[in-house]
């Protein structure tokens, strides 16, 4: 069984829960949406998969997404190929301070979209930022901007009291 903690130790840092708010702006830089998030992040003991990631969005106007993200992880990276994504995260081995991931995906079905991802995670582990930059055929189309901040490392508490709730 693979050590995904030691294959990736700055993936293990991002375990957890994350809360924060997504803002997108156009390629002449307009906001054109918002939304606040939770993010769950697992490295769990057992399973199919050694990395999930289970994305929880809710907008001002009372809907709501959840998107799910399981991952594969080989060559030192962790891969998704579902039916919203296809990709990879690595850590940024330039960084000398750590604190950087870069992901690329492209969305499932559409060949012209793909999306690079860098994750900024604060030395103390408890705030992280991540810009998106969407790339259709060449141009920029999107980009995103994350804020978050740690609930908690314990992931396994509030998936407990979320389905509690349901």
């Amino acid at each position: 069984m693979i050590d995904i903690r030691h294959q990736m130790p700055l993936l293990a840092r991002h375990e957890g829960v994350w809360d924060g708010t997504y803002a997108y702006f156009d390629a002449e830089n307009e906001k054109v949406d918002e939304h606040a998030s939770r993010l769950i992040c697992r490295i769990p003991d057992d399973g199919p998969h050694l990395y999930h990631q289970t994305n929880h969005y809710t907008w001002d106007d009372g809907r709501k997404e959840i998107r799910d993200f399981p991952a594969e992880y080989r060559n030192g990276r962790l891969w998704w190929d579902n039916d919203l994504i296809q990709g990879w995260c690595s850590a940024v081995q330039l960084d000398k301070f750590d604190r950087t991931m870069m992901l690329y995906w492209q969305r499932t079905g559409d060949p012209d979209l793909y999306l690079y991802e860098m994750i900024q995670l604060s030395d103390d582990g408890e705030n992280r930022c991540r810009t998106w930059h969407w790339i259709r055929n060449g141009l920029l189309e999107t980009r995103t901007c994350i804020q978050e901040k740690l609930v908690t490392r314990d992931w396994r508490k509030i998936e407990a009291e979320m389905k509690e709730t349901a």
